[in-house]
């Protein structure tokens, strides 16, 4: 792998450290490390393990300069031929990002601070994966930044055991008793609390020493530390010495280590480093500390914010025989065991060839239960595809039930453009939703505007989808829609042969429930439907819009009563609850009594339900891909479209279409001006002929019939 890491500068500090620690065992192990910062004082080191740095101010909050380091980047990336750019700061994540969107690389990003929710902050939850290094950050980065918990990988940071060796005794002057502070000198790092604290137990402990390591990034605050150290007549105790490359051997002089932070630390790296060398350390109980120091077992934990609280468990420390040999022992297993560079560094490796093998892929299809239930096939290809992909669907309200218990997605996102999506800013909120799934390809199975504008907005690098003039130049790969004879499945399936893959199976599927079945039984027990009886469906209509589509109730009505008569049969009438009433209608008009069932199922319920029936009657609708899908023999009934563009290949489905004997059919129109319409030609005895291939039908033995075809 080649492999970029991008960070403001390489100055003294704990994620320098870190980024040389990778780029070490990245060469060490065969892959490629390039480095780009502002440099600094460890620049010289990463070149001597064999990595690559390019200087370039990438620390710098300005439009111009993130415009311009971007364009240096991008040409960067392609001349090292990068597969994977790792942020591990705010500005830099943010030229990450806009220089691998437009070179189609992964970025990974690393929060290693507790940041607050700000506009400049949300670049770091832009990764594809996104590491932290405590359960607190975990927390952070899906509460304040919305990032999907199956987008954050938790990697607790690491110390090299090679140079944070455990010492086997204190290396300084034996009689003075050193406590140490190892940060930035900041006021979030709460060097007031600590030096209040020193004051509280000056006169406590003998030959006492302070040492102070870390810089101060203004001159000011440094000022103020100074000040209140004389103030305390601590001049005398506390030494602040700056920054200093050679932490170890600083540290290797202390006899217990303080960590003051007042807010929540996203890891803590110097209290492992302290216990690695075998330190015992008192720390303040914030953020992911609390996932490092296990109180008075791997070190003390004081309140923040409290140098008296403080002043007591650095007494508690010192005086207690046993307890800092303890402490130091148990610390330094834990490190070994959970903290170690060797683990963290093959955690980060693991995290990479994830990213590389794991493709995001979002497919979008927002439309009708039929047309949900069409693209099943297309689900399945891609997953063919791309077997270890998170593929996620975006669908409507009414139709995610349709893919409850689909094997070949991740998971659903829902749109509702009646409710919460409506308008410009409901569909501005739907994409910022998107986005935070951090897709890589997008499939439009939809292909209208909205669909369109939401492959674009949701930035994915590969958006496939049809040219049909419905602002498709958003997708950066089209297709011609010129083959309009096509039927629905092999439509879509000419984008996903754009895409690369090879689809064949054409075959529909749903998946019922336990539950399903059982509330099926459950209806029909109360029904009086008896066990192994013969049961025939009709779906009443295809909807009360589409009154084109429609067969006249009262040859519905009659129809049930022919099926119940000749085949000795119970018909049940299905449809959804608008449906109800005119199904109750058709019920009352006829002898013999058909069951009602329209209204009093969900989708996955009708599919049990359907798969009961020996042959189902409908029009041109859902329920129909439903039969198709559960394996249900199907007559269909089609006037105004054309069935060679809506029903799925079937071996078990007969169509009838005396609308292609109208110079006016197909025309696609919901309602019909004319007096004898193309369903009304379609009689009851045509019905009951279709129906007869199937019932003569042994179940066991396939009829000589069978098949999709037209009458």
């Amino acid at each position: 792998m080649n492999i970029l890491q991008i960070l403001p500068a390489l100055e003294v500090g704990g994620v320098e450290t870190g980024t040389i620690d990778l780029a070490r065992y990245l060469v060490k192990n065969g892959h490629k490390a390039i480095v780009v910062s502002g440099g600094g004082a460890l620049v010289k080191e990463l070149e001597a393990i064999g990595s690559r740095h390019y200087c370039l101010a990438v620390g710098k909050k300005s439009l111009i300069s993130v415009i311009k380091m971007t364009r240096e980047l991008i040409g960067i990336i392609r001349r090292e031929n990068i597969d994977i750019v790792h942020a591990r700061s705010r500005v830099p994540a943010l030229i990450a990002y806009l220089a691998c969107k437009s070179t189609s690389r992964i970025l990974i990003t690393t929060a290693h601070g507790y940041y607050k929710k700000h506009l400049m902050s949300e670049s770091m939850s832009w990764g594809k994966f996104v590491i932290v290094a405590s359960n607190i950050m975990v927390k952070h980065m899906a509460g304040s930044f919305n990032v999907p918990f199956d987008r954050i990988r938790m990697i607790p940071r690491g110390v090299d055991l090679n140079r944070f060796n455990l010492r086997t005794g204190k290396t300084g002057r034996p009689k003075e008793y050193v406590i140490g502070m190892v940060s930035r000198i900041t006021p979030l790092k709460a060097h007031a609390d600590f030096i209040r604290a020193i004051a509280r137990i000056r006169g406590q402990i003998p030959n006492l020493k302070v040492v102070v390591v870390g810089s101060a990034p203004k001159d000011k605050y440094r000022e103020d530390v100074e000040l209140l150290i004389k103030q305390l007549g601590l001049s005398g105790t506390i030494e602040l010495i700056g920054a200093r490359q050679d932490v170890a051997g600083i540290m290797g002089e202390m006899d217990m280590l303080v960590s003051a932070t007042m807010t929540p630390e996203a890891f803590g790296r110097v209290i492992i480093e302290a216990q690695a060398i075998g330190v015992p350390v008192v720390a303040t109980r914030v953020g992911g500390v609390v996932d490092i120091v296990e109180d008075n077992k791997t070190g003390l934990l004081c309140e923040p914010r409290n140098p008296d609280d403080m002043a007591e468990k650095i007494l508690k420390l010192y005086r207690e025989n046993g307890l800092a040999d303890s402490i130091v022992l148990a610390a330094r297993k834990r490190v070994e065991d959970e903290f170690n560079s060797e683990k963290m560094m093959k955690r980060t490796l693991a995290v990479y060839e994830e990213a590389l093998k794991v493709q995001n892929i979002l497919v979008i299809k927002m439309s009708a239960i039929g047309d949900v239930i069409l693209s099943i096939p297309s689900l399945r290809a891609i997953r063919a595809k791309y077997p270890n992909a998170k593929i996620k669907v975006l669908t409507s309200l009414t139709s995610r039930e349709v893919l409850s218990g689909c094997p070949y997605i991740s998971g659903c996102i829902i749109c509702d453009f009646k409710g919460k999506h409506k308008g410009i800013k409901g569909l501005w909120a739907l994409a910022k939703e998107l986005r935070r799934e951090s897709f890589e390809i997008v499939i439009d199975l939809q292909n209208n505007r909205k669909s369109h504008i939401l492959a674009c907005l949701c930035l994915a690098g590969l958006r496939y989808g049809y040219d049909n003039g419905k602002l498709s130049l958003l997708l950066n790969r089209r297709i011609k829609n010129d083959a309009p004879y096509l039927d629905p499945i092999e439509h879509q399936f000419r984008v996903l042969k754009m895409a690369g893959m090879k689809p064949s199976d054409k075959a529909l599927e749903l998946w019922p429930s336990t539950h399903d079945e059982t509330e099926i039984n459950k209806f029909l027990s109360e029904n009086w439907v008896k066990p192994g009886q013969g049961l025939i469906g009709i779906n009443v209509r295809a909807s009360a819009r589409w009154t084109s589509k429609n067969w006249p109730a009262v040859l519905i009505a009659e129809t049930c009563d022919r099926l119940a008569k000749e085949y000795n049969v119970r018909v049940i009438l299905t449809g959804t609850a608008d449906d109800a009433a005119f199904a109750g209608a058709i019920a009352g008009s006829a002898n013999s009594k058909p069951i009602v069932a329209a209204g009093k199922t969900t989708v996955m319920e009708l599919a049990a339900l359907i798969k009961r029936f020996k042959v189902f009657l409908t029009p041109d609708s859902a329920p129909m891909h439903v039969a198709i899908a559960v394996g249900t023999p199907c007559v269909a009934l089609f006037g105004p479209t054309d069935p060679a563009r809506h029903v799925a290949p079937s071996k078990d489905c007969v169509i009838l279409n005396k609308g292609k004997e109208l110079r006016c059919s197909p025309c696609y129109k919901s309602e019909c001006s004319m007096k004898i319409t193309c369903m009304k030609l379609i009689t009851v005895d045509d019905v009951i002929g279709a129906i007869k291939v199937f019932m003569a039908r042994k179940d066991d033995v396939p009829c000589e019939n069978q098949g999709l075809r037209c009458q």
